[in-house]
């Protein structure tokens, strides 16, 4: 970051002249993102330099900013700029790391003041105020709480400044105010210690990026220029890899080839914590997903090539994945199945997973591959179903009809409980009937900037699940669904996962 104010300095370079300046007076140290700069912040400043005669802020970095899509609304530069405009403040540097930790070994402050909502460590939601504590006491600084009014820079954004629609605005409010913002982060928090198994297809998603040449002079085909190849893991290993952040450990039993296994390139790729069981389909290689791609500030898919054997698995192979899922089943609070209609998962084995789940969810996909056939009824039941639109019509047969009652319908042949239907930019149908009496929620879509739709839905399903097996209100379920959905449509492929402590804050974010 480049700038002319003399207030605002590197890290390193403001550690030196604090090194000369400071002498017997007391630095005070202020550190956190500041997107919107209003009276609570000065009131913060304000209250913090009583505690000393230096006044120091530092500036979460806009790469570091983990409050979800969007955000922060105001650069980094835009940020520091704004705090030294500020009288009270002395000094400005934009922190390196993602926490001030570091920033305290270097620049030795010696008081580190916080706003009073941090004096319980739990209102922390990075758990790093422990550490930076931790690190402020081995350089014999002290902690300061201010004890001014507090306004909260998401909850003024929100109102002011993010311009999603009257509707969503309202559906954030009133589950905020029926549930709370704890209501709804306890179900992430809790799901640490649920015990998970995921079925389904090992997919390889592989993006060829090209740029545009133009089209040939002697056939309409279009030409473009190879750039460069990404492969991330995708199919169920993209969905367990969510599931990883948010539970202790994660189970899988997925399908990979007999030759061109891929394995190493999976293994590499799973998180730590998940637990690979992989069932080899005979004469088959493990499926390919070959997309060729404009690069661009949204991905723009041309055509794809699949490297996969379609055909089901044959009796004697049905045999072997049934008795091996037998053996595991009955052991795991969810039993998550995503099935992408690739001959994997039969009728048979479906049946036998729906009549051992301790608590079901499943996904059965609609894609190019599978043309329409793979449909949510091969599952005779299941607690928690979530589909697309097409995909409840195609069940249905009913292509005009209304979804409402084509969602009823769904649920009365599996016995669900919930049932999710997303609708794209429309948002997500939640149906719920577990309490006796049915609930209809329509919960929007929040997402704001959609780079790529791959993978949106297999976190959807993960992280929506979690909330389900433990009988969440629908509205919550939904919701925490939608959200990881937003964050997925926000970077390229499965390039990355959905983070624990990030998909908090966004939560939170959202729900000020």
């Amino acid at each position: 970051m480049t700038t002319s104010n003399p207030k605002i300095f590197s890290i390193q370079d403001l550690a030196h002249h604090l090194d000369i300046i400071r002498r017997n007076k007391k630095v005070v140290l202020c550190h956190g993102v500041f997107d919107l700069l209003h009276i609570g912040h000065i009131k913060y400043f304000e209250s913090a330099k009583t505690a000393g005669d230096i006044l120091v802020v530092t500036v979460t970095p806009d790469r570091f900013v983990n409050k979800g899509p969007n955000r922060p609304a105001f650069p980094e530069q835009l940020r520091c700029d704004a705090i030294a405009a500020l009288g009270v403040v002395d000094y400005v540097a934009l922190n390196e790391w993602p926490t001030a930790v570091e920033t305290i070994q270097i620049l030795k402050p010696d008081i580190y003041a916080k706003g009073s909502e941090y004096k319980k460590s739990e209102n922390d939601l990075t758990g790093m105020i422990v550490e930076e504590e931790r690190a402020l006491l081995a350089i014999g600084g002290s902690m300061f709480f201010t004890e001014d009014i507090v306004f909260s820079s998401s909850t003024l954004l929100n109102q002011f400044y993010v311009d999603f629609p009257e509707e969503t605005l309202k559906f954030f409010q009133a589950l905020s105010k029926l549930h709370g913002e704890n209501g709804v982060l306890s179900y992430i928090d809790n799901a640490r210690s649920l015990k998970v198994l995921v079925i389904g297809e090992a997919i390889l998603d592989e993006y060829n990026y090209c740029d545009m040449i133009g089209v040939a002079t002697k056939d309409p085909a279009l030409g473009v220029r190879y750039l460069s190849q990404e492969r991330f893991a995708g199919g169920i290993l993209a969905v367990a890899n969510n599931l990883a952040n948010f539970c202790d450990s994660v189970d899988i039993i997925a399908m990979l080839g007999q030759f061109e296994t891929e394995e190493s390139f999976i293994k590499e790729k799973l998180a730590g914590n998940v637990n690979p069981v992989f069932f080899y389909k005979d004469n088959s290689p493990t499926i390919v997903k070959q997309r060729y791609v404009l690069e661009g500030p949204a991905i723009q898919k041309l055509f794809e090539v699949h490297r996969i054997n379609q055909r089901d698995l044959t009796l004697p192979e049905q045999s072997r994945l049934n008795d091996l899922i037998l053996s595991r089943i009955g052991d795991y609070d969810l039993v998550l199945v995503v099935d992408f209609g690739h001959g994997f998962i039969t009728h048979a084995t479906a049946q036998l997973i729906s009549a051992n789940a301790k608590f079901l969810a499943v996904n059965t996909q609609t894609n190019s591959g599978n043309r329409g056939f793979n449909v949510i009824s091969k599952y005779p039941s299941a607690d928690f179903v979530c589909l697309n639109d097409l995909e409840v019509r195609l069940e249905e047969r009913n292509n005009p009809g209304s979804i409402f009652d084509m969602v009823k319908s769904v649920m009365m042949k599996l016995s669900s409980s919930i049932t999710i239907v997303t609708q794209g930019k429309e948002g997500c149908i939640c149906y719920h009937t577990e309490t006796g009496e049915s609930e209809l929620f329509i919960v929007p879509a929040f997402a704001k900037k959609v780079v790529d739709r791959i993978g949106s839905g297999d976190a959807l399903i993960a992280i929506a699940s979690l909330c389900a097996v433990q009988h969440a209100p629908a509205m919550i379920t939904g919701f925490v669904g939608n959200a990881a959905a937003a964050v997925a449509v926000s970077t390229v492929g499965h390039r990355n996962s959905i983070e624990k402590v990030s998909f908090k804050k966004y939560l939170s974010t959202l729900l000020k």
